[in-house]
């Protein structure tokens, strides 16, 4: 296999299968990898972690891989692991000689075997986290460690995560990180619940996400705010949903809470509150996660994951966010009356006909009503229903229906 042909998304973990991927970045610490701490995160809904929070080495790592298979939860292994940490942040992969700190590609590709010998035997084991937020100048590294696994794992996923940005020279990042790279998933970290409200620019980068993705034809993934720091607020339950619902509209295909346990004073940025405190106990928001991820996320992210992105479009919505497409009538919807909300439209691959609609609440605060009116085409309109099971209710007429603060609806509409 090479780099240059298309990943086998539907053989990779995470991304294969039909389960949506639920994260989490910075689990419990070495001393809190236990059984209980691990079952913890899975009766959250969550289905899989990257180590972290000082798990510097391969003991803590296996300690992790076998709880993590007990609960049935994956695992990416990340940078704190010695020999992935020197190869990516240390040393930069070439086999130019005149490069200082370097690593060859030979070398390189010796050292993701030790990894791969040591961590394969665990079937929690679903790949690495290759590097977070990488600058340009280690896109060549990090593509070269990429493309190593790729050829020695080939069932593994070797993952990479964006930082955020907007306009045209964020997309000519976001470009030349997918050339170089050829990663088999898209994902970025943006934080949009601030004190001041909510960031506003929050929606171009994800259709910048969104647009390169689709032409990648690989899924995208996003990292939400689940701690304060850094003039951002403790979400509470409805800006979780705000945050998870606005990604699945935008087409995310996995979602990962940023934090689980909260950072300490040594990592700056004055962290607080994030699902597990500090000294261990539960806040507030291991409660609103696990409502939100067990009657929602789950159910929707099976629905929704096979699905293509068609269109993202805002209703009602004035000003119109920068970055943004107004809601235009086409053959499925011809009218959305009522409060602001965004319209993310899907199809099955192959195409039947059909369109999935997931309807959003534009606000993170108040409650909306909204009524839709299906076009000229549409023969019926159905409802999803997450619980108690997945299944959808024929909707006659027009839909209208108030939609809760971060709320959605998901219609599943019948073309003639």
């Amino acid at each position: 296999m090479t780099s240059t042909e298309p990943w086998p998304l539907d053989n990779l973990p995470l991304v294969g299968g039909p389960d949506f991927p639920i994260g989490i970045f910075w689990p419990p610490h070495p001393y809190a990898t236990n059984p209980q701490r691990y079952q913890e995160i899975a009766d959250a809904g969550m289905t899989f972690l990257i180590t972290g929070n000082y798990m510097f080495d391969q003991h803590i790592n296996r300690r992790a891989l076998a709880l993590a298979g007990q609960v049935g939860l994956k695992v990416l292994v990340g940078a704190p692991e010695p020999r992935l940490s020197a190869i990516t942040h240390t040393l930069s992969v070439t086999d130019d000689s005149s490069v200082p700190l370097r690593i060859s590609t030979v070398d390189t590709r010796r050292l993701v075997q030790q990894m791969l010998d040591e961590y394969r035997p665990f079937p929690a084991f679903a790949g690495f986290d290759v590097f977070d937020e990488p600058a340009p100048p280690k896109f060549p590294t990090v593509g070269a460690v990429t493309a190593a696994i790729r050829d020695l794992g080939p069932t593994l996923l070797p993952y990479s995560n964006l930082v955020p940005g907007n306009g045209s020279g964020y997309q000519a990042f976001v470009q030349s990180f997918l050339d170089t790279v050829r990663p088999p998933v898209l994902s970025f970290d943006r934080y949009p619940i601030l004190s001041s409200g909510l960031d506003i620019n929050y929606f171009d980068n994800w259709a910048i996400i969104r647009r390169l993705g689709l032409a990648a034809g690989i899924p995208t993934w996003v990292y939400i705010q689940s701690v304060k720091f850094s003039g951002r607020v403790i979400p509470n339950e409805a800006q979780l949903r705000w945050q998870i619902n606005m990604s699945l509209a935008y087409g995310a295909k996995g979602i990962l809470y940023f934090t689980w346990w909260t950072p300490e004073v040594a990592r700056g940025e004055e962290f607080e509150s994030a699902i597990i405190a500090l000294d261990g106990q539960r806040t507030p928001l291991y409660d609103a996660a696990r409502r939100v991820n067990l009657n929602w996320l789950r159910p929707i992210g099976r629905e929704l994951k096979p699905l293509v992105s068609v269109s993202v479009t805002h209703a009602n919505d004035t000003p119109l966010p920068p970055g943004t497409e107004a809601f235009q009538p086409d053959e499925y919807i011809s009218r959305v009356e009522g409060g602001p909300v965004v319209l993310g439209q899907f199809r099955a691959e192959p195409d039947d006909g059909s369109r999935w609609v997931l309807v959003v609440n534009r606000s993170d605060r108040n409650d909306t009503t909204v009524r839709i009116v299906l076009g000229s085409s549409a023969k019926k309109a159905e409802e999803f229903r997450a619980n108690p099971r997945r299944d959808f209710v024929v909707i006659p007429g027009p839909v209208s229906t108030q939609l809760s603060a971060g709320g959605a609806i998901l219609l599943r509409i019948a073309r003639n």
